[in-house]
């Protein structure tokens, strides 16, 4: 499966690109302009420009012959709220649109935990819950792509357990190398289509995971 990583310099996109790759799988390490590509092409990753800030006609070229596009992009927590709104909202819906005119079906959606409900948006972070809940909101009323939302709790740099649970009511966190195994199970499992799906560290493989969803 050759597999479209935007954001693919980004703590998640980093790890999910590996994990692609030892798969079998071919990533598509899709990069800000002047991002550094050299490491990537070391490892034999393919790298390609990918610019959120163009327009989604010239981002399309980038996608096409892509069997599934990872939106793990973001605009970081040093970033002010301008950017927030043009990468992690309008960069999201723009990938999207693109993925339409490329032609790619299937697309996963690094989103967060509560997005979808403002009761519970922290003060700190509710410019990017706001950008979240209408990009996802983009994605599942908007679009006709095969979408998966992935909603992880606070990412943490623990290392990986293999251990997971996805509820709806619960808070806590989730190490970022749990989320990108996650995402490589979830590409390849079309249970996963059309859900939005809680993600927190827990007791459970992936498998059953999303076996239960």
């Amino acid at each position: 499966m050759q597999v479209f990583v935007v954001g693919a310099n980004g703590q998640i996109g980093r790890l999910l690109v590996k994990k692609l790759q030892v798969r079998g799988d071919v990533p598509i390490a899709g990069l800000r302009p002047g991002e550094d590509r050299e490491d990537w092409e070391d490892l034999g990753v393919q790298c390609c420009r990918f610019d959120l800030l163009e327009k989604p006609e010239h981002l399309a070229s980038a996608l096409l012959g892509m069997d599934a596009i990872v939106f793990a992009a973001g605009s970081g927590g040093r970033t002010k709220d301008d950017m927030t709104l043009l990468i992690d909202l309008d960069g999201a819906v723009k990938t999207m649109q693109a993925a339409e005119i490329a032609g790619v079906n299937r697309f996963l959606m690094i989103s967060m935990l509560f997005a979808e409900d403002r009761n519970r948006w922290a003060d700190p972070l509710k410019p990017l819950y706001v950008a979240k809940f209408y990009a996802d909101h983009w994605l599942t009323h908007q679009t006709n792509l095969a979408y998966t939302i992935v909603e992880p709790g606070a990412l943490s740099f623990h290392s990986e357990t293999g251990k997971l649970k996805s509820d709806p009511l619960a808070v806590g966190s989730v190490p970022r190398g749990d989320v990108a195994s996650f995402l490589v199970a979830a590409l390849h499992d079309d249970r996963t289509i059309g859900r939005t799906i809680p993600l927190l560290a827990g007791d459970q493989s992936v498998a059953t995971v999303i076996d239960q969803l």
